[in-house]
């Protein structure tokens, strides 16, 4: 076999992913990996930069998790401070400002980015993402300037926690959203929840009121936030929109776009209009396990899986991504938000006949100190019992028991099989019966009669 050359774009998560895995199943012998990343560092995780922020994590370097050095020892080149400029397809290259790099594969993890929509003065300075380490630094440095009020626009996992860290830090927070409830992702029972505890934390909480206008001060930087029923002063402004794909090189090199706006893909991961051409992470369309549906979720568990499928399929080993179930959990003061499968809306949408249990418990024994309340929502097919989704709200120990209805809605569980599962149990843990299985026993009690 004559050697090969693979370029990626992106060097985070899915990309990184992907050209690890292919020099994995493929020696530097056969096969020559260069990664092109145009930011400073790679390998990072960005899901750690609100806490870096809270100064939960103390040193920016924690964030890191492997150098250019690193992979360089395995035979992995990467370029930091190299930005691809164009993807010629018919040439199979990638033009940067310095040189046409050609290929034999492709992988674009051009990752994703913050929604702005067009409103003014969204891109004025004050105004931050939580996307990259120097946005966390961007924030920490008005922190330490003397920033006193903190205005968070949007409510979704972001949202949440930076909320939670800029309060932690001493700031005054208004979290001002377009929907009527934080935390979308939920059934408004469940938001309710979400937004009361915010409250009671002190967290001034405008729903139903869309950003109209960023507002600055002569300098050209933020200084309030006018929606319709008011204006917010702010010394600083943060993005927890959400997050869109990154598709704009994808976009105008020619390469196939999904319904969501993300680079389509099969559930090998490659390009459905080139098939030279890989695509992974939060670049890439994806879909719903239950549904089949396409979707675009922003995660790095999916990206590094995807990049992991990418690389293998260049590397000759047969993979497929197996879909997502949009399983997330977030957190706010002591409250644990988290999702899986299918919502109430989600599961009209799809065709279901559905019926829900809301159920409350404990998070552990009642006796024993430290227990907190749990509210487990279950939504289930009627009829057959088969588990689409569950949502939990609760305090501390409540959030990873998603997990647990994730790995039930993957392997096809009725809510009667999950309700007879032997799950741990000691009083500092759980109740003698977990509020899984209580859930779960009430859904199926409903169903059998």
């Amino acid at each position: 076999m004559s050697r090969q050359r693979l370029v990626v774009i992106g060097g985070d998560a899915a990309g990184l992913s992907a050209a690890a895995q292919a020099r994995r199943l493929r020696d530097a012998s056969q096969l020559d990996i260069v990664v092109l990343e145009q930011g400073p560092e790679i390998s990072y995780s960005a899901c750690g930069i609100p806490y870096w922020i809270g100064d939960h994590v103390e040193d920016r370097d924690q964030l890191l998790a492997r150098t250019p050095a690193d992979f360089a020892a395995q035979g992995i080149e990467v370029r930091i401070g190299t930005r691809a400029e164009g993807i010629d397809l018919a040439a199979a290259a990638v033009v940067t400002d310095s040189e046409r790099l050609g290929y034999d594969s492709l992988v674009v993890a051009t990752g994703g980015k913050p929604f702005r929509p067009p409103v003014p003065g969204l891109d004025a300075d004050g105004v931050h993402g939580v996307h990259r380490l120097a946005d966390g630094a961007d924030i920490r440095a008005a922190i330490a300037a003397g920033a006193k009020r903190a205005v968070v626009l949007g409510g979704g996992y972001i949202g949440l926690e930076m909320a939670e860290v800029l309060q932690t830090r001493g700031l005054e927070v208004t979290v001002v959203l377009a929907d009527p409830l934080p935390m979308a992702q939920l059934d408004d029972d469940m938001g309710e929840k979400v937004c009361a505890a915010m409250g009671a934390m002190g967290i001034d909480v405008r729903p139903s009121e869309p950003v109209r206008e960023v507002e600055v001060d002569v300098d050209g930087v933020a200084r309030a936030v006018r929606t319709d029923e008011g204006s917010y002063d702010a010394d600083l402004v943060v993005l927890g929109l959400g997050m869109g794909p990154e598709t704009t090189l994808a976009r105008e090199a020619g390469l196939a776009l999904g319904t969501t706006g993300a680079i389509d893909v099969a559930h090998t991961q490659r390009s459905r209009s080139h098939p030279e051409v890989f695509a992974a992470g939060d670049c890439a369309q994806t879909f719903h396990r239950i549904t089949g549906e396409a979707i675009h979720v922003a995660l790095g568990t999916h990206a590094n899986k995807q990049g992991r499928v990418a690389g293998s399929v260049i590397g000759g080993r047969p993979a497929r991504f197996a879909g997502v179930l949009g399983t997330a959990m977030t957190k706010v003061g002591d409250l644990e938000v988290a999702r899986t499968g299918l919502c109430t809306t989600q599961a009209e949408e799809g065709g279901y006949d559905y019926r829900t249990e809301l159920i409350e418990s404990s998070t552990r024994a009642g006796y024993y100190p430290g227990a907190a309340p749990i509210h487990v929502k279950i939504i289930t097919e009627k009829g057959s019992g088969l588990l689409l989704g569950a949502q939990i709200v609760g305090g501390p120990g409540s959030g990873k028991r998603i997990d647990v209805f994730a790995t039930a809605i993957w392997a096809g569980m009725t809510a009667d099989v999950l309700a007879g599962s032997d799950l741990s149990y000691a009083p500092p843990f759980s109740p003698t019966y977990d509020p899984v299985v209580v859930a779960a026993r009430v859904a199926s009690r409903i169903e059998t009669g």
